[in-house]
């Protein structure tokens, strides 16, 4: 069973999905990734993120970068943006996702930092997870070294 939903707004941005799959992989955190954009398919959208039993969600789009704010709109659960640099530096897709509305809020990270949306999803989860923090913690000790 999934526990983290990864939705890339396009093929293109799989190579950054990548990134986040290596880090829930290097964790054991099972996880499902789907490409679907926000303009071009949303049914495939609102279809992946009512479809999943993951408690938290990943979503990387570039551009106008309207997927992770779509799909907290789908949701109550954690969404976590990707800002892609496909123009302008990311700076366009940066600002897009973290400029959300009151009330449908998506936690961003750096341009091209998937790693660090797999970090996060990893820290919610470990909440509830007490072998997993214990592996995050181990972790950032050896982050310092």
């Amino acid at each position: 069973m999934e526990r983290v939903l990864i939705i890339a707004g396009s093929e293109s941005d799989r190579k950054i999905a990548q990134k986040a799959e290596e880090a829930l992989k290097e964790f054991g955190v099972e996880f499902r990734t789907e490409v679907a954009s926000a303009h071009r398919n949303p049914e495939k959208v609102e279809k992946a993120v009512s479809g999943t039993s993951a408690p938290v969600i990943i979503a990387i789009a570039g551009l106008s970068a309207a997927l992770p704010g779509v799909v907290a709109s789908k949701t109550t659960k954690p969404v976590i943006g990707v800002p892609v640099d496909v123009k302008l530096g990311g700076l366009d897709a940066l600002l897009s996702i973290m400029q959300m509305p009151p009330g449908i809020p998506v936690a961003t990270v750096g341009i091209d930092n998937a790693k660090n949306a797999a970090l996060l999803a990893i820290s919610i989860l470990a909440l509830n997870d007490a072998a997993l923090a214990g592996r995050l913690k181990d972790y950032r000790e050896k982050m310092k070294k």
